[in-house]
């Protein structure tokens, strides 16, 4: 069932690879970006991490006997739900009840509703598609099994905000959070007490039930309660937080949002669960892929290729055109004195860098990142590349960049500078064929860089 879309997702490929492939090297880091993309592809992650023999449903080694439930239900949502959705009717179709889930990305599904919301800013289908999550949750009862696929992008496409605040007047929240340089836990913060499903209150709803998380964590460190919001995870932050977070990064929300927010710091809304409540008590979680996934399939492939590799973190985070400083450091010392790793070499890193947005143009932290790093290089040994696993970095359908020591020449060090001043990374890259486009590629583990460092 199909709600919103008229095909499927194919296999992920740089659509405009023959462009942007000018050496040897440049194929390398794409191909490391491609790699790491398909390791952390749903297909792949439940192939290998979740089985069902004799209606036995084994996820990780913990088993779940499909049979002694009286109704198996599926819901969630995220840029990979359709996906995860779309593997698990291939193993379980048979004993699925009903399901319902919410993505960017949809597939054909047979026995689960697919419903198209929008990412990252939450639209009205994605409300009326979480309405209909709630609803099933809340139908469910302690004889049923209710899996729950949440990946990232799961804030935006489970919006459900509470019912004094509008879907307009949660978007301009949202957007004001994403554009302020707020972290990612910041920004999930002030969702959860906007929501009736985020930081725990699915789990809330689920309740007498079993309900089973299946995790693609688009969070540095994998925070349960971070991670789409944390629908199934107990939160610690408060209304107070909330007020908080926007309080310091001088985001003035409208009269309702803070009327909200102000009543429950007033203790007259009821508070996100916490971990001392009852409807954590059959709740199971696993992850099945995080930013590792891909980065550590990145490392294989360029060993195999005959280079040195060094994965700087996996947890990268800060300002991307100050990231991307460092990066290039690392490259330049590779390139002076061998160390950390002899050339040729590859290192790679992934994380969440963020934008503090001050002007009107477009492109993401993956853009950002190349553009800064542009500005840096002046050894034509040196490639990076950066992306967005989910195929849209920022606002603009590109995955990310590619740049080498020929971008400055072709731009001038002024126009780089300018775009970094503007928040404008997308249209220089475009003008030299820099940008990565891969459309969306149906998994969200958090960004990836691969920077080829050459003999």
């Amino acid at each position: 069932m199909l709600i919103g879309v008229s095909h499927d997702q194919s296999d992920v490929e740089v659509q405009n690879r023959e462009q942007l492939i000018q050496t040897k090297e440049h194929r390398i880091a794409l191909d490391c970006i491609l790699t790491g993309i398909e390791a952390a592809q749903p297909e792949n992650v439940i192939n290998s991490q979740v089985e069902v023999n004799n209606a036995v449903l084994s996820i990780n080694e913990t088993e779940y006997d499909l049979d002694q439930f009286s109704r198996v239900l599926v819901i969630g949502g995220g840029n990979a739900a359709g996906r995860v959705a779309k593997s698990l009717e291939e193993l379980i179709q048979r004993h699925i009840t009903d399901g319902i889930i919410v993505t960017d990305n949809p597939v054909e599904l047979s026995a689960i509703s697919c419903v198209q919301g929008s990412h990252p800013v939450p639209n009205q289908s994605a409300v009326e598609g979480t309405k209909q999550v709630l609803d099933l949750a809340r139908a469910a009862d302690k004889d049923d099994l209710i899996i729950t696929i949440i990946t990232g992008g799961g804030s935006a496409l489970l919006p459900a905000p509470v019912n004094n605040i509008s879907l307009s007047e949660l978007q301009e929240v949202t957007s004001n959070l994403l554009t302020s340089g707020a972290t990612i836990g910041e920004i999930n913060t002030v969702r959860k007490h906007l929501s009736a499903i985020k930081g725990g209150q699915l789990a809330r709803a689920a309740a007498p039930a079993r309900a089973v998380g299946l995790v693609f964590s688009d969070v540095v460190g994998n925070d349960l309660s971070t991670i789409a919001s944390g629908p199934l995870a107990s939160d610690e932050t408060t209304f107070n937080d909330a007020l908080t977070v926007l309080d310091w990064y001088e985001i003035t929300p409208p009269e309702s949002v803070y009327m909200h927010l102000d009543q429950g710091r007033q203790g007259k809304c009821e508070e996100t669960p916490t971990s001392d409540m009852q409807c954590f008590d059959r709740v199971d979680t696993h992850i099945l892929a995080d930013n590792r996934t891909a980065i550590q399939a990145a490392e294989n492939y360029a060993t195999d290729k005959g280079y040195e590799t060094l994965i700087l973190s996996s947890s990268i985070r800060g300002e991307a055109r100050e990231v991307a400083k460092v990066h290039v450091g690392v490259a330049e010392e590779i390139i002076s004195s061998g160390h950390p790793v002899e050339p040729p070499a590859v290192l790679l890193s992934g994380g969440e860098t963020t934008v503090t947005v001050q002007g009107s143009g477009d492109g993401g932290p993956s853009q950002e990142f190349a553009v800064s790093a542009a500005l840096e290089i002046d050894d034509s040994r040196i490639i990076v590349s950066s992306v967005d696993t989910d195929g849209i970095d920022g606002s603009v359908n590109v995955a990310g960049g590619i740049v080498d020591k020929s971008v400055k020449e072709k731009l001038s060090h002024r126009k780089l500078r300018s775009a970094l001043n503007c928040n404008d990374a997308y249209k220089v890259l475009e003008s030299v064929n820099a940008t990565i486009k891969t459309g969306q590629t149906g998994t969200n583990v958090n960004d990836l860089r691969a920077i080829v460092v050459a003999e």
